[in-house]
């Protein structure tokens, strides 16, 4: 609660009763936007050092007057690194299913995104002088201390209610927001009532080489069907990545389009479209090559605005980190256990990172040691609690993406069949983006949580 003082009396004000945050209406939902102040070490909680961490707090048209009473849904975005989406309308998507189920809706910008404390070259050097303050600061914005930042929040708006239901979180998670949920059933299991997952069920790892090696291995199918869908492509990727090879290229920004940054572009691979979006800036600058002998301003402009680790440099640095526990460094995995067939057409990579990113990317560049000091550190600390997910009782259900190439699917497999009572839908109808992409989605997962959908 906030204190107001009147008449020299300091007076508690629920945070959900406060006036003096902003508010607007967007359609199908009051959005108020809401800070709080969390703990940056939840193993020293008062030692003054806080994090700001934004949500943005959706309540639906007409029942304003609710706020005290509605469930709540928390959404926990995928990355790791990215702020919320800004929805613009809640009349549509899982926004829209969410209301209808009865809830009002939080948007979490996770620590070190967006408005919540975002860490770039800017702010650490800001704040920092040495590049271990740098690195010891960055350890603290992991999965564990995003959930507890949400159990932080939710107990602030949750107080005071009589229904101990009521006071309990459902928790929605896309890709990355599904290890974090993992992470709050390993943690806080009773602060949840039911949660749901969409291509987000972690694989129970306690390093990062057994991820790459299996998405290394559907980065190559994926590879070998975009090919078969656009052959006359193999030809133009050689065509570029000899042009790549022979002259140095720079983005708008002052990055490198290097021959490796430029096959950084499969990670469209795993979304819907994405062969043909790939392909059309193929096509765009093979046809520059061929006309002018260059690549145009135009067509590096769209090169780098597909590619976000200067933006949300969380999404690199701290990337291979979110699979380590046990003591275990990353040293950079992906760059580790990659192996490349000098046979075969120039194969895009995927959502993997690589120590010569700290060349190509201009922000990466400013974080490079913090990058490096993050990718030999081994104080990392558990993540999942395996006996308690075992001994789960929290309502969960998960859908898994057969060919997702981002989270695989067997790895996912495993760990839906660790926690005890996981509903898991299993299919190939989409790839990793499958909630943005279908409505369906997130219905076909309330249904089979409700128990409508029992023939899987």
């Amino acid at each position: 609660m906030t204190q107001i003082s009147l008449n020299q009396q300091p007076l508690r004000v629920h945070e959900l009763d406060r006036t003096d945050v902003e508010s607007y209406i967007i359609p199908g939902g009051k959005v108020v936007e809401r800070f709080f102040d969390c703990p940056l070490d939840y193993s020293q909680p008062d030692n003054g050092q806080k994090v700001r961490v934004f949500a943005r707090h959706i309540v639906p048209l007409g029942k304003e007057d609710k706020v005290h009473e509605l469930p709540f849904i928390l959404y926990l975005q995928g990355g790791p690194g990215f702020e919320t989406r800004f929805p613009g309308s809640v009349k549509g998507g899982w926004y829209s299913t969410a209301i209808k189920e009865g809830y009002q809706i939080l948007l979490l910008d996770q620590r070190g995104t967006g408005l919540s404390s975002a860490i770039n070259a800017d702010s650490l050097h800001a704040r920092f002088s040495s590049t271990e303050e740098k690195v010891q600061y960055v350890t603290k914005f992991r999965a564990d201390s995003i959930v507890r930042d949400c159990e932080h929040i939710r107990e602030i708006v949750c107080e005071g209610r009589a229904d101990a239901d009521s006071r309990k979180f459902a928790l929605l998670g896309q890709s990355f927001g599904g290890f974090c949920i993992t992470t709050y059933l390993s943690l806080f299991p009773k602060s949840i009532s039911k949660a749901f997952i969409t291509g987000g069920v972690p694989p129970l790892v306690d390093g990062p080489d057994a991820v790459y090696q299996a998405t290394y291995r559907r980065m190559i199918h994926r590879n070998k069907q975009y090919y078969e869908k656009f052959p006359a492509d193999v030809e133009r990727v050689r065509r570029i990545m000899q042009h790549l090879n022979e002259n140095k290229v720079l983005l708008p920004d002052g990055g490198n389009l290097s021959p490796r940054r430029f096959q950084q572009l499969g990670i469209s691979f795993g979304r819907t479209g994405g062969f043909d979006s790939l392909h059309q800036l193929v096509f765009q600058a093979s046809d520059d090559l061929e006309t002018i002998g260059r690549l145009t301003n135009h067509t590096l402009s769209s090169i780098a605005a597909t590619q976000s680790f200067d933006s949300n440099p969380i999404y690199c640095i701290l990337h291979e980190a979110i699979y380590c526990q046990s003591g275990n460094a990353s040293l950079w995995s992906a760059h580790r256990v990659r192996e490349d067939d000098p046979q075969s057409p120039v194969y895009f990579t995927g959502e993997t990172v690589y120590p010569w990113m700290l060349d190509d990317y201009p922000e990466l560049r400013r974080l490079r040691d913090v990058a490096q000091g993050l990718a030999e550190y081994k104080g990392w600390g558990q993540l999942y609690d395996v006996g308690v997910l075992r001994n789960n009782t929290t309502p969960v259900a998960g859908v898994s993406y057969y060919n997702d190439m981002f989270v695989d699917f067997y790895l996912s497999e495993q760990t839906a069949h660790t926690i005890t009572g996981f509903r898991q839908w299993v299919t190939n109808e989409y790839h990793h983006n499958g909630l943005s992409a279908d409505p369906r989605v997130i219905t076909y997962l309330v249904d089979l949580l409700r128990g409508d959908i029992t023939d899987l």
